[in-house]
């Protein structure tokens, strides 16, 4: 028997256990899923949530939450967390009054953090990532998607990914990878962006596809990305090698991004800031996630916000990411963008927690499995000492969970 104050003890999948004392907020759509129950009783077996049977064994491990609050475990869906190098250099210089074209023509911005992530080996991806991923777990984190993005060969473009699914057997969390693969013209394509874009159509998917090495593929749609043609051939490629499509689109501008990844049942469409009442049409009239991404409008001091009345207006389900990265968003916190989501976006605490946990699931193609506590659902779930859900989009700087739980392994912070 465990009361929640010792080290820091696992369950095998295979085993059952009682958590006992949960004051538990499940998530499950409607109003009932953001209040908090009395104190119940939660029952796991094979890393599954299950209704609690009539007689437990008499060896089933408890775990005593002591009245904390219960939450699904927190999603972060967009993140870059895997890369090399350094770019606080950067953020310096911008400051100090460097345009961004300067900095990028001494070898600065994305290429930079291209070069070195190609210099990395996939053992030093993995030790580079962990602090970050450490960082997310600490606000709650129980599953996290990762992209590729920064070696935008082949080669880099395949051990970025392996390193990501490799984090996995360094931390207790559940990693999903996309290819990003069109996230940059890398300098060796430069002016030749339609043969960088055969390349990841006829050699960079169809391996990613083979080995199994991601689920989804994502596209930079933006003037200083790729184009809607572009786009759209890579969405089709995916398609046909069974992959799913997510895209970063209207974070610049309003190329209709958001629309074609809306047309291809894309998972979701992200940052969205220019995003019109067309675009946010064709998310309603699709089960396409709108992703807000306040981590890389605050750092960039961005002032067009998404459009979040008329989201609000059509129901589409809004999540909530940091999209760690290197040049725009160096926050490994999800509590924080949750806050952020509040103050600057304007969505209320309920809608913040819901970006994180249903709704990012959702993001993820995982919403019949994570993202809410139900039966059926896996076992992924975050112990809180906080009073009300509202709490984790208000107050920043103190620890307030005490513990996880993956796929039915509890783990103590």
């Amino acid at each position: 028997m465990i009361d929640g104050n010792g080290n820091s003890t696992s369950y095998s999948q295979k085993q059952e256990l009682l958590l006992t004392n949960a004051r538990i907020v499940t998530m499950v759509s409607g109003s009932q899923g953001y209040l908090v129950s009395q104190p119940t009783d939660l029952y796991v077996k094979a890393g599954k949530l299950h209704a609690l049977p009539n007689q437990l064994p008499a060896d089933t491990p408890i775990y005593d939450c002591k009245y904390k609050l219960v939450t699904p475990g927190f999603i972060d869906c967009h993140t870059h967390l895997v890369y090399a190098g350094n770019r606080a250099n950067e953020f310096e210089m911008r400051l100090n009054g460097m345009p961004y074209s300067e900095i990028a023509r001494q070898g600065g911005g994305i290429l930079a953090t291209v070069k070195a992530t190609r210099a990395a080996t996939q053992n030093e991806l993995v030790e580079y990532a962990l602090p970050r991923l450490d960082g997310l777990i600490r606000s709650g984190v129980t599953t996290v998607e990762i992209k590729s993005g920064y070696g935008l060969t082949l080669k880099d473009e395949i051990k970025m990914l392996r390193a990501a699914k490799a984090l996995q057997d360094r931390r207790k969390v559940n990693v999903v990878t996309t290819l990003l693969a069109a996230h940059a013209v890398p300098p060796e394509y430069q002016g030749k962006s339609d043969d960088y874009i055969r390349l990841i159509c006829e050699e960079i998917i169809p391996m990613v596809a083979e080995e199994r090495l991601a689920s989804s593929v994502d596209v930079f749609c933006e003037s200083i990305g790729f184009n809607l043609q572009q786009t759209e051939k890579v969405f089709i490629t995916a398609k046909q090698y069974g992959l799913n499509v997510k895209g970063h689109t209207e974070q610049l501008s309003n190329l209709g991004g958001t629309a074609l990844t809306a047309k291809y049942k894309g998972l979701s469409a992200d940052h969205i800031e220019y995003l019109d009442g067309e675009g946010v049409s064709a998310l309603a009239n699709s089960d396409t996630v709108a992703t807000l991404l306040p981590g890389a409008f605050y750092f960039l001091k961005e002032t067009q916000l998404p459009p979040i009345k008329l989201l609000r207006q059509r129901k589409i389900p809004m999540a909530i990411a940091t999209d760690v990265n290197p040049g725009t968003s160096p926050f490994s916190d999800l509590t924080m963008m949750m806050n952020m989501s509040c103050t600057l976006f304007g969505l209320t605490p309920e809608e913040a927690l819901r970006g994180v946990t249903c709704h990012a699931a959702k993001a993820l193609g995982l919403a019949k499995v994570k993202g809410q506590i139900q039966h059926g659902f896996d076992a992924d779930l975050a112990i809180w000492d906080v009073e009300h859900p509202a709490d984790f989009s208000y107050q920043q700087g103190i620890a307030r969970l005490t513990a996880r739980v993956v796929n039915g392994e509890v783990e103590h912070v």
